[in-house]
């Protein structure tokens, strides 16, 4: 039987990550009894101290046990804990040293959403892959340089230690962890019941792509702003480091360094996402909008809205666009 913690943090943790998690897998041991196979997994919410309880100020939640009691587990689940990142860190410290241990021994780890943040705390993420919330990507590398954030993913698995992407992402994670402890056949199952889609693998159709300004450096700020008004143009590398007077080499390694892009990459996403908004709201065609936001080849606007949204443009109309829904 798979010795299941999930943890419960100090601070404002995810309830919803918490409950779905604990009655996912219990879930499971239910219909495996029902089938006459003997259940699976042994679940405990495990906190720091006996006196550790999580509230939302509606409900409370306490622990069945302590780290102090859990000795060695197989798998260590880490919900969402939100507000200051920083704060959320320091205040669930004691939970480091322990789940490096039970790492060491064998026990995989889990982090559901900007858990990613606690998990990270640890130094087990360091030179591996890792997906959190997108909307907390810009923070993440600041805080975790040494991590290989996929903030586009939904799901990443690497040597025994799992993350998923945004919100009810997590249930997504929860589901490749079925499929992987109790078969296939009980994750489609459990995908069905909590109707979830279970092949879901990116979450770059939900991303908004919020500009990446929040850094120091001007000169690449005036270059971000100059692409935002005029992404309907023809702009060169060369012609921006030469309007901001900076060397070209120079400009490069700075505007990666402060926006996590390159500047190709930069304007992609700045015309993507003019596109989807005009897709999304719009009447026009795929082919009126990919002329309004720059694009002449179809297939490269094709090819580049699939590399950033995971969708093509048509697929993505379809399951955005307001009047499409509503037909």
């Amino acid at each position: 039987m798979k010795h299941i913690s999930i943890l419960l943090p100090e601070g404002d943790s995810s309830l919803s990550n918490l409950e779905a998690t604990f009655k996912m897998f219990t879930m499971a041991n239910g219909y495996l009894e029902r089938f006459g196979k003997k259940p699976l997994f042994d679940v405990h919410l495990v906190g720091a101290s006996p006196e550790a309880q999580l509230s939302n100020g509606l409900f409370s939640i306490r622990p069945d046990v302590t780290i102090a009691q859990v000795k060695k587990t197989d798998l260590v689940i880490i919900p969402a804990v939100h507000g200051d990142y920083q704060a959320v860190v320091e205040a669930n410290r004691a939970f480091f040293p322990w789940i490096y241990q039970q790492y060491k021994q064998g026990a995989e780890v889990a982090s559901l959403c900007i858990g990613a943040f606690l998990l990270a705390s640890t130094g087990l993420l360091k030179g591996k892959s890792c997906a959190t919330h997108w909307m907390a990507a810009a923070e993440f590398r600041r805080m975790f340089p040494d991590v290989n954030l996929v903030d586009e993913k939904v799901i990443t698995d690497e040597k025994g230690i799992y993350t998923s992407g945004g919100a009810y992402s997590s249930l997504n994670l929860n589901l490749y962890l079925i499929e992987k402890f109790a078969g296939r056949e009980m994750a489609v199952l459990s995908s069905k019941i909590f109707e979830i889609d279970i092949d879901r693998s990116s979450q770059s159709p939900f991303i908004i792509f919020q500009g990446q300004k929040d850094h120091p450096d001007d000169a690449v700020k005036q270059a971000q702003e100059f692409i935002e008004q005029h992404f309907q143009d023809k702009i060169t590398v060369d012609d921006l480091a030469d309007r901001f007077g900076v060397g070209r080499r120079s400009f490069e390694r700075r505007f990666k360094k402060a926006t996590s892009n390159t500047v190709i990459e930069y304007m992609q996403r700045v015309k993507i996402e003019a596109a989807k908004k005009q897709l999304e709201a719009g009447r026009k065609t795929v082919n009126e909008v990919m002329y309004d936001v720059g694009y002449n080849d179809t297939k490269a606007f094709r090819d580049i809205f699939r590399k950033c949204t995971g969708m093509t443009p048509v697929d993505y109309r379809t399951k955005y666009n307001k009047e499409a829904m509503a037909a």
